[in-house]
């Protein structure tokens, strides 16, 4: 019999050898008031059926105790270590046992992946049914990295809280557990600041292409990190400097230098078309790197202090992102200096300090544990690996994000609608064959913090098109960063990967997902027409 399809692929999935469990209207959820909840939402959207909440369970209540026709969720803190789950089924009925409440929602994504329709099984030898099923099966399950992310750029087009709460539900259905959130960059500033209200009052009114700009109010922020919090995702804020600040100069002229416009940017421009930017006009290009802070002036550094501390008192997550990468418009030794003080700025909040690979040029010089993410290729190019390494010099981890690999925003296909491909042509094949462990050379395990897939939206407008370019990709990265390395899993493969994906396709589409067909995964017959959709798009 073969095992049913789960993504990203557990710990441990055996057989249950026994008779499926039925799903009905009458299927009793147990336990757990949250897990319960979550459990419902997928059993309806799957199935169409509404099953009753029974009787909470006493906290004394045995394991197995649950009765006939329950599913039962329920927190064992002495099961395993954090974010971890077990789940068995049996034709009389299902059991999640969750380390902490985020292992026990991690076991519920994972049975509305196992929830099976009428007369299908998951092998050739399963008797065809008249009922929604649960496959008798055992699975236990916890995370290789602790660190699960993936990042939305609301600055090259602005994406409301609906969209972005949209995207939590899908990032966490896969066992995501950061959202980075991109909140500042050439084409605008997306979140109100007391201490600096020019920021969105003048400079968050533009996007990419002349789209309509907008920005959060600390009320959208709070909800977004709340609704975050309740799927167990954590929320990482980015204020992206010294370069990508070209809409600080819509606010505050004064902390920008000139725009860098020489041959090289120009024909960066030529490349992604638009106009060339002009200090203190708004900006609705694609091009990157002209834009620098004034690195000499205090001022700057009174305006990155208000910024960083503000956000730090809106933010209960351990981390702020400084940015710092694509500083072409800063000079070497200036963005040195620079990334020392910011670094120590937002240190100096409580917070950890995040910035992107380029950093690391200063090593030591960071402010202690400043973590590093790597956005460089899956072979490492122009001293991307020696900069890397610098955190660890600070006393750093590091998060992988190869954009060759894992930026959602690859066109997978040369004439996909929807992307780009600086970084190269992403097939889904692609996005799911490397080894974080292997990207770097004395950057492993121990020194992976873990894994981000980043969406930057220069062309994506709206949830579709976020779902069209991250779906099926966003699993590939989900898998790396949770599943065990493919050396120590015989699930951890392409093969593998492409059925299971096409298996749970179904409930995408039940969730209202719009993924993208992409070739080398077998899919249900129901991915034939948002094929034809794209190519009417193309």
């Amino acid at each position: 019999m073969a095992l049913p399809a789960v993504v990203p692929a557990p710990s441990s999935i055996a057989d249950g050898g026994d008779a499926a469990f039925p799903l009905s209207a009458g299927t009793a959820l147990r336990g757990d008031a949250d897990a319960v909840d979550a459990a419902r939402h997928l059993i309806t959207a799957r199935t169409g059926l509404e099953p009753p909440t029974a009787a909470q369970e006493s906290p004394d209540d045995a394991p197995g105790e649950a009765g006939a026709g329950s599913i039962v969720l329920r927190v064992d803190a002495s099961s395993g270590a954090p974010e971890s789950y077990r789940l068995e089924a049996t034709g009389a009925s299902v059991e999640i046992v969750g380390a902490d409440a985020a292992g026990l929602f991690y076991g519920v994504q994972t049975l509305g992946q196992l929830i099976t329709p009428p007369g299908d099984g998951p092998g050739a030898a399963s008797a065809a049914t008249s009922e929604w099923t649960i496959p008798a099966t055992r699975i236990v399950d916890a995370p290789r990295f602790a660190y699960r992310g993936v990042m939305l750029d609301v600055a090259r087009h602005f994406h409301g809280p609906d969209t972005v709460r949209a995207f939590i539900d899908r990032a966490a259905s896969l066992k995501f557990n950061v959202l980075h959130l991109h909140l500042s960059d050439d084409q605008g500033w997306r979140l109100e600041l007391r201490s600096r209200p020019l920021l969105t009052e003048r400079s968050s009114a533009t996007a990419v292409g002349g789209a309509p700009g907008g920005f959060y109010t600390q009320e959208d922020y709070r909800v977004i990190v709340a609704y975050a919090a309740a799927h167990h995702m954590t929320v990482v804020p980015e204020f992206d400097m010294p370069g990508h600040t070209h809409a600080v100069t819509l606010a505050y002229p004064e902390l920008n230098e000139e725009p860098r416009l020489d041959e090289h940017m120009h024909q960066i421009i030529r490349e992604y078309g638009g106009e060339a930017p002009v200090h203190g006009a708004p900006y609705d290009g694609m091009a990157v790197g002209f834009s620098s802070l004034r690195i000499h002036d205090e001022a700057t550094y009174a305006f990155i202090t208000d910024v960083f501390t503000e956000l730090a008192t809106l933010t209960p997550g351990p981390y702020l992102h400084l940015g710092g990468d694509e500083a072409l418009g800063t000079p070497a030794a200036d963005f040195a200096l620079f990334v020392q003080r910011a670094s120590a700025i937002v240190a100096a909040t409580g917070k950890v300090p995040i910035a992107w690979h380029e950093a690391g040029v200063v090593g030591a010089q960071l402010a202690p544990g400043t973590i590093g993410q790597y956005w460089g290729f899956r072979t490492p190019t122009d001293g991307m690996d020696e900069k890397t390494r610098g955190f660890l010099a600070a006393g750093g981890q590091v998060i992988l994000s190869p954009a060759d690999a894992i930026y959602l925003d690859m066109k997978h296909a040369p004439g996909a609608p929807l992307g780009l491909s600086w970084a190269g042509i992403v097939s889904a094949r692609q996005s799911y064959e490397w080894e974080p462990a292997a990207v770097i050379d004395g950057v492993g395990d121990e020194q992976i913090l873990g894994i981000e897939a980043p969406l930057w939206t220069e062309t994506a407008r709206t949830l579709s098109d976020i779902d069209a370019l991250a779906f099926p990709r966003i699993a590939s990265a989900a898998e790396v960063a949770w599943s065990p390395a493919a050396s120590a899993s015989g699930l951890r493969t392409w093969d593998s990967f492409a059925a299971r994906v096409g298996a749970i396709a179904p409930l995408w589409t039940s969730l209202g997902i719009a993924y993208t067909p992409l070739e080398g995964i077998v899919w249900p017959p129901e991915s034939s027409a948002a094929a034809h959709a794209e190519e009417d798009a193309a």
